[in-house]
C-alpha cells in the first residue's frame, strides 16, 4: 500500500484494488490530479464537518472518477453543510458498512464527528479526525480543578472531564481491537505544552504498526516530529513527514 500526505490531516492510501482519501481540504500539491480517471475503487472519508475536515468540493470528483464512494460522519449532514443524497454512506459512532473491497467502522471523537476504522486488504487502519487530548497544556499538576476559562476557545472548559471523555473514546475503540497496522493522529503544536500526550496515550493503549502525524499545518511539520522519540521508545515506526505529496510504502 502507498499513503501520500496531502495537507493537514488529509491522505490518499492505494491498495492494490481501491484508493481510500480520508479528510480532504486543501491539496497544494495536486496529489489528487494523479487519481482522476482512476479504474480503482475510489472511496472517501470525512470525519466530520468542521473545514479543515471536509469541503464540498470533493463532491466535483464524480465526473473524473467513475467509480467512487462517499463515506461520511453524520454530523456534516445534521450541520446542513451537505444534502443526504451527496454521501453514499452516512455514518455516526457505533456504525458499520463495508462492501467487497472493505470494512468501515465509526468509532468516536471528543470532538465533532467520528474517527474511522477501517480493514482493507488484511491491513486494519484508523484515521483520528478531532479525537485527541486537545486540552493537555491545563493538565498540569498545579493546574486548577474544575472549569477553567480559555481565552483561545472563548469559554469555559473542564480539562480533566475533558481527558476523561478522549480516554473513554480510547477504551471504546480497544473493545473493537487494540492492534492497528497504519494509524494517523493529530500531533498539534498549537495544543501547547504537552501536545503529543494525547497520541501518546494512543500508543500507551494500543499496538501500532505505523504511527503518521496530522493535523499540524499551523505548527510546521517539525513540531510533528516531536512524537517520534516517545514512538522509537516503543519501537513503533513513525513518518517524518517532510512536505505535502510525500508518499510512504505502508509494508
Amino acid at each position: 500500500m502507498k499513503l501520500t500526505y496531502i495537507f493537514h490531516s488529509g491522505f490518499v492510501l492505494e491498495s492494490e484494488r481501491c484508493v481510500l482519501i480520508f479528510d480532504y481540504w486543501m491539496d497544494p500539491a495536486h496529489v489528487l490530479d494523479g487519481y482522476m480517471g482512476t479504474r480503482k475503487h475510489v472511496y472517501v472519508f470525512s470525519s466530520h464537518f468542521h473545514e479543515d475536515h471536509f469541503t464540498k468540493d470533493i463532491f466535483k470528483w464524480r465526473d473524473c472518477m467513475p467509480n467512487i464512494t462517499y463515506i461520511l460522519s453524520k454530523d456534516i449532514l445534521k450541520r446542513r453543510r451537505a444534502n443526504r443524497d451527496d454521501a453514499d454512506v452516512w455514518m455516526a459512532k457505533g456504525a458499520i458498512w463495508e462492501d467487497e473491497n472493505l470494512k468501515v467502522i465509526a468509532t468516536g471523537s471528543n470532538d465533532s464527528g467520528v474517527s474511522w476504522i477501517v480493514e482493507v486488504e488484511g491491513k486494519t487502519i484508523f484515521h483520528a479526525g478531532d479525537l485527541c487530548n486537545w486540552y493537555a497544556r491545563f493538565l498540569a499538576d498545579d493546574a486548577p480543578e474544575g472549569e477553567i476559562y480559555s481565552e483561545e476557545f472563548q469559554e469555559y472548559i473542564n480539562p480533566v472531564a475533558e481527558e476523561k471523555r478522549f480516554l473513554g473514546e480510547l477504551k471504546d475503540i480497544h473493545k473493537i481491537t487494540g492492534t492497528f497496522d497504519l494509524v494517523m493522529f493529530p500531533v498539534d503544536g498549537r495544543i501547547g505544552n504537552g501536545y503529543t500526550l494525547g497520541g501518546r496515550q494512543f500508543i500507551d493503549r494500543f499496538d501500532v504498526g505505523m504511527f503518521v502525524p496530522m493535523h499540524f499545518v499551523a505548527s510546521g511539520f517539525e513540531s510533528a516530529w516531536r512524537m517520534e522519540p516517545f514512538c522509537q521508545e516503543k519501537g513503533i515506526p513513525f513518518w517524518c513527514i517532510n512536505e505535502e505529496g510525500e508518499s510512504l510504502e505502508i509494508k
